[in-house]
């Protein structure tokens, strides 16, 4: 392969590198295998006594990455799943990108992923042709097997093993995909390939990595963000029963023009238990250099935020016709409304971790992490070692949700390794995960819109105040998900509209959280077309719909390209939620009540319908979620599929009910689950209904356009069932009594 040719195909897709790691005129699968093995990419290995080796690439963290794109090897490749073994890939160029982050697993390898499996049943079924003389195109596959039905003959693929490891690669066009209406595995229910072993405690995470010789540490920061230690009682620490070694690390800096964070400074305990570092830290005492970040908080920013509101955002995000002369307009009903939502942790269960063993000049690491190579890449920054000369191993997951994209856990595990003479596993308490998430960034958003005569639609204003961070060139940034973006809805289906947005700096760690964006901006925007909806007297549903009108026949405005947004796509999803739920068929009793929304986030189609009941003294069940989404012409696992959905609905309804980091002094005050209550078994929908319509579009991941439609469809109940509006998270601040 020249060059050139490298380029090309390792620029063209996550997985491309591996699946042409053999091509060219004279590539065999025998040139990475022997004749036992037959190896056709990086992803399949068949052994001649049948075994059915797949290669999971993608880090898995509970969204079922690991079972469901090695089906869809599965599936082409003509094999029966239970005799299928599936292995985790470590961190290795060979398989391409391996980032899990924004529902993009399965988009970026649906497609390549078809290809590994059928370039893999096609060399099998020359190899049989081969093997009885007969031309290929006679042939048939079958659960692992290769038939030929003129002579009744069959081979199965271990049989064919050893003859198929001596062929070339085909090409491309000697490659023909089994038709969708062929398959017998995608589309169907699946159980997750880790789950007996979940579920019996076996040893899979991170955190259960065990070594022999292997120490155990904690890592102090400063509570306030961006300080660092000036000195500590590392004396005393040292000679405390179990501890091995305390020391201060310096920091490395960010990845210039990157969001990856660089190593935090801090101080380090190294013991021979993690009771005994966890307790060697209680008598740790550290003098601090807290910097300016201490001297911010959030009541502060939300207090500037109100001041400037009255005032034209820094920058203007989208600006279209004349918004103040509409809300002038003659017979215009005019609403304004204030939303607000906090700072967010990810909270995943299992806290930080990574465990690293530094030998024979190899950093050598065992990580749960969603973004294993920018870990990687900071490492050979902090130890001046090729990425070559750091091996990654991956672990599976307790969570994510962007938080594990972050490699700070890593650089932190490596930094402290590279000072011991032995494997030390680091571990984050509750504490440190509250303190130093990579949070989602709070908002305000200061609404204005109006409804004509006829209750259409008039005008809509939104000027929105977030947080982000001052770069190298002084600018502020927003951060992850803190960013309006042109075509945020319900732009083009309105012809007066104004969005703006002044960004704080802050020196908070902010990153991606489940859904960035989408998952405050749908609540925000939803609700107030709810409001705007009431104020004109329409049917929310059909008023959603007009909207929906309005966008399919605007033009482009002159130079604008905004992001695809397919309004049939979103009316199909929207009107079958609303027919699912029975919209405009049942009479509520005060107290109950339905609500709807729709959202379009990471390619996914979602549309949602909530029924909740509030109780005479303000207490919320959601009796029944009715979702429906549009994510492509082919579910990959059902079963995983329905759990994503179902997973999302409850972490929307958990963050909106009662979630919410208290900032003060540059720091998170609240730093344990007492002070910061997440959403348990009995606040969970009573019912979750999950649908799909199955369009010709690009296959979509799940995992995160199924959250932000969530909470505004049951905000809108709540307010159909009191009459009472949610306009700040956590929602439990809200007093929804109702007489």
């Amino acid at each position: 392969m020249d060059r050139r040719r490298f380029l090309q195909l390792t620029a063209t897709g996550a997985l491309v590198l591996g699946f042409y790691i053999r091509s060219g005129p004279r590539a065999t699968a025998a040139a990475v295998a022997s004749e036992a093995v037959f190896a056709p990419n990086a992803f399949v290995r068949i052994t001649s006594d049948g075994r059915v080796t797949i290669v999971s690439k993608m880090p898995e963290m509970g969204q079922g990455i690991k079972t469901s794109l090695p089906m869809v090897i599965a599936e082409q490749l003509d094999v029966n799943w239970k005799d299928v073994t599936i292995e985790q890939g470590d961190l290795d160029p060979k398989y391409g990108s391996q980032m899990a982050v924004g529902s993009r697993s399965t988009p970026t390898n649906y497609e390549t992923f078809l290809r590994v499996g059928a370039v893999a049943r096609t060399m099998l079924v020359q190899a049989a042709a081969q093997t009885w003389g007969v031309p290929a195109g006679e042939l048939t596959t079958a659960g692992g097997t290769v038939r030929h039905a003129t002579s009744n003959r069959s081979l199965t693929y271990g049989q064919l093993a050893a003859k198929a490891a001596t062929l070339l690669v085909p090409a491309e066009n000697a490659v023909t995909l089994k038709d969708p209406k062929d398959y017998k595995l995608l589309g169907t229910r699946v159980t997750g390939i880790d789950n007996p072993q979940v579920v019996t405690g076996k040893p899979l995470f991170g955190i259960d990595v065990r070594l022999p010789g292997m120490l155990y540490a904690v890592y102090q920061k400063c509570p306030a963000w961006r300080g660092k230690p000036v000195s500590a009682n590392l004396d005393l620490i040292k000679a405390l029963p179990g501890v091995k070694d305390a020391f201060i690390v310096e920091s490395i800096p960010s990845v210039e023009g990157g969001q990856l964070e660089g190593l935090k400074p801090g101080v380090a305990i190294v013991a021979d238990s993690t009771w005994a570092a966890f307790s060697a830290r209680k008598q740790l005492r550290v003098t601090w250099d807290e910097g300016k970040v201490a001297e911010t908080s959030w009541d502060g920013f939300v207090a500037k935020a109100k001041e400037l509101s009255v005032r034209p955002g820094e920058r203007v995000v989208r600006k279209d016709g004349d918004v103040d002369t509409a809300f002038r307009q003659s017979g215009a009903k005019v609403v304004e409304a204030q939303y607000v939502y906090p700072m967010i942790s990810h909270l995943a269960l299992e806290p930080m971790n990574a465990t690293a063993h530094w030998h024979d000049g190899v950093m050598e690491m065992w990580v749960p992490s969603q973004g294993p190579a920018g870990g990687q890449g900071l490492i050979s920054t902090l130890l001046k070692i090729p990425t070559a000369k750091i091996k990654v191993h991956l672990t599976r997951m307790g969570g994510g949700w962007g938080r594990r994209s972050k490699p700070d856990f890593m650089l932190e595990a490596a930094a402290i390794a590279h000072r011991v003479n032995a494997p030390v596993k680091l571990t984050w308490s509750r504490e440190d995960d509250l303190a130093h998430d990579t949070m989602r960034p709070g908002g305000l958003h200061f609404l204005k819109g109006a409804v004509d005569s006829r209750g259409q639609l008039l005008a809509w204003k939104n000027n929105f105040f977030s947080f982000g961070n001052a770069g190298a060139n002084g600018q502020v940034a927003a951060a992850p998900g803190a960013a309006l973006t042109p075509d945020e809805f319900p732009a083009r289906a309105v012809a007066n509209f104004l969005t703006e947005q002044t960004t704080f700096a802050t020196g908070w760690p902010m990153g991606h959280w489940r859904a960035p964006g989408a998952c405050v901006f749908a609540w925000v925007i939803q609700s107030f077309i709810d409001e705007l909806a009431h104020a004109g007297g329409q049917d929310p549903l059909a008023f959603r719909l007009s909207l929906l009108d309005a966008m399919a026949t605007a033009p482009l405005a002159e130079g604008r390209r905004d992001a695809e947004f397919q309004v049939d796509r979103m009316r199909a999803v929207l009107q079958a939620a609303a027919e699912k739920v029975g919209w405009g068929k049942t009479k509520y009793e005060k107290g109950r009540g339905v609500g709807l929304a729709f959202h379009l986030s990471h390619g996914g189609y979602f549309a949602q319908a909530a029924e909740v009941t509030v109780s005479r003294d303000g207490k919320v069940k959601v009796d029944r979620v009715v979702s429906v989404g549009d994510v492509g012409k082919q579910i990959v696992n059902l079963s995983g599929a329905e759990n994503q959905v179902e997973g999302c609905i409850v972490d929307a309804l958990g963050t909106m009910m009662f979630q919410e980091l208290n900032i003060a002094n540059g720091r998170v005050v609240n730093l344990n689950l007492d002070e910061y209550p997440m959403i348990r078994m009995p606040d969970a929908p009573a019912k979750i209904e999950v649908h799909w319509i199955r369009t010709n579009n690009a296959v979509m991941g799940i995992g995160e356009p199924a959250l932000p439609p969530a909470a505004p469809a049951i905000c809108n109940a709540i307010f159909a069932a009191t009459g009472k509006r949610i306009r700040e998270f956590p929602a439990s601040r809200a007093d929804l009594r109702w007489a």
